[in-house]
């Protein structure tokens, strides 16, 4: 069974890496791709933390509800793993 995921709801200030337009959907991990030093923190000039970079896929119909043409189309996007929260059964929409 694939594992599915939320990304945060997260906005904070600077620079940030993860699409505002993901942020609050949910998808499953397609493949776990290795830790790479953070962005976030590259972006400063800073000792950047290695964190996981997770390879995590959307159909259309999360990503854009009825407005989808093709709900069943799929969206991969390469997302740093502080993003995610892991996502229980309890909890799927």
């Amino acid at each position: 069974m694939a594992e599915r995921v939320r990304v945060r709801r997260w906005a904070p200030p600077g620079h940030v890496r993860t699409p505002f337009y993901l942020r609050g959907k949910t998808g499953v991990i397609e493949r776990r791709l290795g830790r790479f030093p953070n962005p976030e923190e590259l972006a400063y000039r800073q000792d950047a933390a290695r964190i996981e970079l997770v390879r995590v896929r959307f159909t259309a119909a999360e990503l854009w509800g009825d407005g989808a043409e093709r709900p069943d189309d799929t969206v991969d996007a390469e997302i740093y793993a502080h993003w995610l929260e892991p996502l229980e059964a309890a909890d799927a929409p």
